[in-house]
């Protein structure tokens, strides 16, 4: 959720949110999809830059799919899939910190709009260190642009274009859900028990028309993020509910979403349809997302038998 825009619409969600401490019994069944297969190329591996930083989010596994690991020396914390795991991170939490990039010696750090602080940002052109802007993804059609951003940066080209023509026709091979089911995607934070509605924009609604079923939030809201109230879940009345998996966490599991005022009076809370993503995956719109829509869809035609 790495936008300025929705940075703005989450922020005035959260401070707005309703504190939840309705309580409830009973365990809610859960489909969780925690990894998914990444589409890379086969002949990449060539540019014109040796030490690449990548913090803007999903650049670092563009990056591998490239066939570019050996230039990557550091990531964002975000960036949490297995093949990056010897990658130093040189973020803390989400904050750039500047010292910790210079003493790399990168010779391109990539960022996107939602990379910050702007003053630490300052600091590394002034070093001297080349700073390449991404366009962020949102949809499946802009998985294209940021890949093409990525490879112009690195030298890598050509091989962006594979990359891209890969996945595009992954994409268009990917067997949507049989049954059209209606979704509503929450934002969970836990401790206050906040809980805010994906609506237009928010990155899940692309997701879920791309398996051939309606975004509930979507239909409700044409803004990123909204707070909702018990009244609003319950006559939004979703069938399957999409979370993220440590925002499933911090809300106390399966049950504590049930406990959420509205849910238990939803299709989706009675009958324990509720698909769990992967934080780093759900929204991350690149060589993993043809085999996370395939995976949604199965999950989603396994929830509405």
């Amino acid at each position: 959720m790495r936008n300025k825009g929705r940075d703005r619409h989450l922020t005035v969600a959260l401070a707005t949110a309703l504190f939840l401490t309705a309580c409830s019994s009973g365990a809610v069944a859960v489909q969780e999809i925690k990894t998914a297969a990444a589409i890379s190329i086969e002949d990449g591996g060539v540019s014109s830059a040796k030490r690449v930083i990548a913090l803007a989010n999903g650049s670092a596994e563009i990056l591998v799919s490239l066939g570019l690991k050996p230039i990557l020396i550091g990531r964002d914390i975000a960036s949490t899939e297995e093949v990056l795991l010897d990658i130093p991170i040189v973020t803390s939490g989400h904050q750039v910190v500047a010292e910790n990039i210079l003493k790399l010696n990168p010779d391109l750090v990539l960022i996107d709009d939602a990379t910050g602080p702007l003053a630490a940002i300052k600091t590394l052109r002034e070093n001297g260190v080349k700073v390449a802007q991404v366009r962020q993804a949102w949809t499946l059609s802009d998985i294209n642009l940021k890949i093409a951003d990525i490879a112009g940066a690195v030298g890598a080209i050509p091989s962006g274009t594979a990359l891209s023509e890969k996945i595009n026709q992954s994409l268009s091979d990917v067997k949507k859900a049989d049954r059209k089911a209606r979704i509503a995607f929450l934002y969970l934070r836990g401790g206050s028990s906040i809980y805010l509605l994906g609506g237009q924009g928010s990155g899940a609604d692309s997701l879920i028309s791309a398996i051939n079923s309606v975004d509930a939030g979507a239909e409700f809201s044409k803004d990123p993020f909204t707070p909702i109230s018990a009244e609003v879940l319950a006559e939004l009345n979703p069938d399957v509910i999409l979370v993220m998996s440590k925002g499933l966490a911090s809300v106390g599991g399966v049950t504590g979403l049930k406990a959420l005022p509205g849910v238990a009076q939803t299709t989706a809370g009675k009958k324990g349809r509720i698909l769990a993503v992967d934080d780093s995956l759900l929204l991350s719109f690149g060589p993993r997302t043809p085999d996370l829509i395939l995976q949604m869809a199965a999950s989603v035609e396994e929830l509405m038998r």
